[in-house]
């Protein structure tokens, strides 16, 4: 055999074997102008986690998330994925990521995943929660973490008007002006009102989510909750499919993306259903 015949055989075993990484990303928002990674100067997620797990791997890093969320939106699971040359541990890229990203950012697991996943195109649901800091006086503590209604919501009426959004339907009027969804129809897998001490949580899972459409419910059961609008009016927005009649849009800083659902043929790690302050609440899917 010539030398170069030897060089050629020799090719495939010299190649670097490139193997895919899933993992799941815990953040506060607040500091940030959304996931997706921005024009320099401007702060990302996407950009930080990409440097922190470049720095581990010793080459660049692309990863690509379950979904993009806005400026001020937060997560206590978005999970990811990413391709590498490098020979790690979970352990390893959870320590060396979580060293060198800023304290508003954390990895919680990562696992070795096949070349078949993909943490956008795999996932078959995802879940929302809307934290609202029910009572009179401001809070100090999470002030950027949960969103502040100072009159008193009725719980009741909140939950009689969520129930005409579960199910399949067009969301044209619970989705921005600027939306880019192909379709506006999704379906809402659950939507309850939970209570955990001064906290109302809004938990929501479904197929997929138009843009802006979780703070725009929230902000639609919170008029209705305060007595502005009757219990109606949530299916009364949903029917006229039209943005403009839809309502306030709640804030960012009280929603958070706490869980993506993917087949269990991947096995992915399981973590608790967070924000973390909220571990304890019961997890109401089904």
């Amino acid at each position: 055999m010539s030398e170069q015949e030897v060089a050629i055989a020799a090719a495939p075993e010299a190649a670097a074997v490139v193997s895919r990484v899933a993992a799941c990303v815990e953040y506060k928002g607040t500091a940030y102008r959304g996931w997706q990674r921005q024009q320099p100067g401007v702060p990302s997620v996407q950009e930080a986690v990409e440097k922190a797990l470049s720095r581990v791997a010793n080459h660049p890093v692309q990863i690509f998330c379950a979904g993009r969320t806005d400026a001020g939106v937060h997560a206590s699971c978005q999970v990811i994925h990413f391709d590498s040359e490098a020979v790690r541990s979970p352990r390893n890229w959870i320590h060396g990521a979580n060293a060198n990203l800023p304290a508003d950012i954390s990895l919680s697991w990562v696992t070795p995943i096949g070349q078949d996943f993909h943490a956008r195109f795999s996932a078959v649901a995802r879940r929302y929660r809307y934290v609202i800091y029910n009572d009179p006086i401001r809070p100090a503590h999470l002030a950027h973490e949960v969103t502040w209604n100072y009159r008193p919501l009725d719980v009741e009426r909140m939950r009689a008007a969520a129930k005409a959004l579960v199910g399949t339907h067009d969301f044209t009027s619970y989705r921005a002006v600027g939306c880019q969804a192909k379709s506006p129809i999704k379906t809402i897998h659950h939507l309850e009102l939970l209570e955990f001490g001064r906290f109302i949580v809004l938990d929501i899972r479904a197929n997929a989510f138009l843009h802006h459409m979780v703070r725009n419910i929230a902000g639609v059961l919170m008029q209705i909750g305060c007595g502005d609008q009757p219990v109606e009016w949530a299916e009364q927005v949903l029917d006229v499919r039209d943005r403009a009649q839809g309502g306030l849009t709640a804030p960012a800083y009280g929603l958070y993306l706490v869980d993506v659902t993917y087949p269990e043929t991947f096995a992915l790690p399981e973590r608790y259903l967070g924000p973390h302050f909220l571990s304890a609440l019961p997890d109401v899917a089904n």
